[in-house]
């Protein structure tokens, strides 16, 4: 994330939907339980989804006590359209 901290998303793609989301990196996310309810919102969303419609299921998945140091929902949107481009997720 430019001025920001380093975001990973490890995925696999099975039928065409994201499966076994795993978000790390060098961040901060208040409350801990706002990971678990990122990757959550990722699962099984379609491998074809654009940056601008995974950055809007996280937002829409984290409530408005959830507070992001070095992150936003569309850093972690580009990182996982980075991966899916990349062939990371096979």
């Amino acid at each position: 994330m430019p001025g920001g901290k380093l975001v990973v998303i490890d995925l696999d793609v099975r039928d065409g939907r994201l499966a076994q989301v795993q978000l790390s990196g060098d961040f901060f996310l208040e409350p801990d339980s706002a990971l678990r309810a990122i990757d959550a919102a990722l699962e099984g969303l379609s491998a074809r989804t654009d940056e601008a419609g995974f950055a809007r299921v996280i937002h829409d998945a984290l409530g408005p006590d959830v507070m992001m140091y070095g992150i936003s929902p569309e850093a972690i949107a580009a990182a996982v359209h980075r991966a899916l481009q990349a062939g990371h997720a096979a």
